[in-house]
């Protein structure tokens, strides 16, 4: 179900792709894998695609709902390639269990020509070797790109190649039809065929570096997806990636309890997953899950019933005080250059949330509650992870009796990643509590209740009081590992700039 109009200006196009794109609640199967102790980081041994690009002519520039501020002010290069070859489709052999311990073998191959958008340093120096495959999400209808619009200032900052995926038929068709001239060549057999077509692209990144990344020589590729994405890189990950070892670590991004079908009518047999879907345990590289309050409750996405233990390969951070979509990803991230205007707007959004953006509208002020900041750390801390070997911070869970969140006094839940949005706050915050409104992704956008001149004068005497607070419980994400340090100084600048608590 498409959010908005799409492809009006580009603007619009991003807020409803986040929008959807964040917001999706398909769901469906879920795969399988197997692989005997999946513990061997063996090479890569996807296909390789043919490439061909960079991809010019049509309206001139990548049909994508992402960032809209031109790359080439912060050192960047955006281009186009097509790639095309033979994907293969999944079949299940056995019992698809809750553990993810999935078998799958090769069932049929189709012929299909994608398209890959990245985003690198103009730079060679500054690249730091790492590339984010982001699985291109679809809830809108067409391709969007939520974790590069959430994490773009971190992964500018920190030198890393961006590629963004045209993994599904919907998102494929619907940037054809919006650039027919551009895109003709375009085909996609399927979504059965997706896991494959998203192997191919991991490979062609490391095999045709050359052509892909402009020369750049990649040492880690990170698989990354979003809402409906990482509902489907979770049956990747468990049925998928031990066949081919192609990604040295993934990042799953509010998925839901379950996951996607491994395989799908019309044009293969429909092949659901269990209603609880875990990680497998034995898998030989990294996953970090990033899940808001939105994601957990039964009723919703469900995952607290798929809540699985920290292990040494596998970490779950779940932050308090967010929402599955939020309103930096659909509106402040477009445009946010990383010059400290981006955190005053999300500061600001605390104080006057949006009830939505360009097209719809929701009945409540939306979650305003920044979680992009951690978002940025988990990108940072997972490719340490596949770097360097060490760990994650381990975060606590957020805290939840009888299907609710347990709430402090100030309205926001207790436990779970700790912000200075819900540990100096300024609203109540809340990844619930959301009516439809005129989107029916809503209820996927959470609440923000801005505290009165009273509430706020309660918990600050005074303006540095507030300041003060809001350092102090920076500092202790920063220490904590879930805000890097880089941000620390927006963080406080923005805070500094208000009139809170006037």
């Amino acid at each position: 179900m498409t959010v908005m109009a799409r492809w009006r200006t580009r603007r619009r196009r991003i807020a409803t792709t986040t929008v959807a794109a964040l917001l999706t609640v398909t769901a469906a199967g879920v795969a399988q894998i197997a692989t005997s102790s999946a513990a061997e980081a063996a090479t890569p041994s996807a296909a390789s695609p043919t490439v061909t690009g960079p991809v010019t002519g049509g309206k001139g520039v990548p049909v994508l709902g992402a960032t809209a501020f031109d790359l080439g002010k912060v050192g960047y290069r955006q281009s186009e390639y097509f790639l095309a070859g033979s994907a293969t489709a999944y079949q299940a052999s056995g019992t698809l269990g809750s553990d993810g311990k999935w078998t799958v073998t090769p069932a049929a191959t189709a012929p299909y020509t994608t398209r890959i958008v990245v985003n690198r340093p103009v730079d060679a120096k500054k690249f730091n070797g790492t590339v984010v495959v982001e699985w291109l999400n679809v809830s809108a209808g067409y391709d969007g790109a939520p974790d590069w619009t959430a994490a773009h200032n971190q992964l500018i900052r920190d030198g890393y190649a961006w590629v963004g995926v045209s993994a599904q038929a919907v998102g494929l068709n619907a940037t054809k039809n919006a650039d027919p001239d551009r895109y003709q060549a375009l085909s996609h057999p399927g979504d059965s065929y997706s896991y494959d077509i998203f192997s191919q692209v991991g490979q062609a990144v490391r095999k045709s570096a050359g052509t892909v990344l402009g020369g750049l020589a990649p040492k880690k590729v990170l698989g990354d997806g979003e809402s409906q994405s990482a509902f489907r890189l979770t049956t990747y990950v468990n049925a998928i990636h031990p066949l081919v070892n192609v990604y040295d670590g993934y990042l799953l991004h509010s998925r839901a309890g379950t996951a996607s079908a491994l395989s799908q009518a019309p044009e293969r047999p429909d092949i659901a997953a269990p209603a609880v879907v875990r990680i497998r345990p034995d898998l030989a590289v990294p996953v970090l899950t990033f899940q808001t309050e939105t994601d957990l409750p039964t009723g919703l996405l469900g995952y607290v019933d798929a809540r699985q233990d920290d292990t040494n390969r596998f970490r779950l951070w779940e932050v308090a005080g967010t929402a599955h979509a939020d309103a930096y990803t659909i509106g402040i991230g477009a445009t946010d250059v990383g010059d400290g205007q981006g955190s005053v707007a999300a500061f600001n959004a605390l104080r006057n949330p949006p009830t939505g953006a360009a097209g719809f509208s929701c009945a409540k002020p939306i979650n305003a509650g920044e979680q992009q900041y951690v978002l940025q750390a988990a990108f940072s801390q997972l490719n340490r992870w596949v770097t360097t070997g060490q760990a994650p911070s381990k975060a606590p869970r957020l805290q939840i009796a009888n299907n609710a969140y347990v709430l402090d006094a100030n309205g926001n839940v207790k436990g779970g990643i700790r912000t200075p949005a819900v540990d100096a706050p300024v609203a109540k915050l809340s990844g619930l509590g959301q009516d439809t409104g005129s989107s029916p992704f809503c209820a996927l956008f959470g609440t923000t209740v801005p505290f009165t001149p009273a509430q706020l004068h309660a918990l600050y005497p005074s303006h540095g009081a507030f300041v003060a607070a809001w350092t102090k419980a920076t500092t202790s994400a920063v220490n904590a590992g879930f805000i890097l340090p880089a941000d620390a100084k927006p963080l406080v600048a923005a805070a500094a700039s208000s009139t809170v608590p006037e």
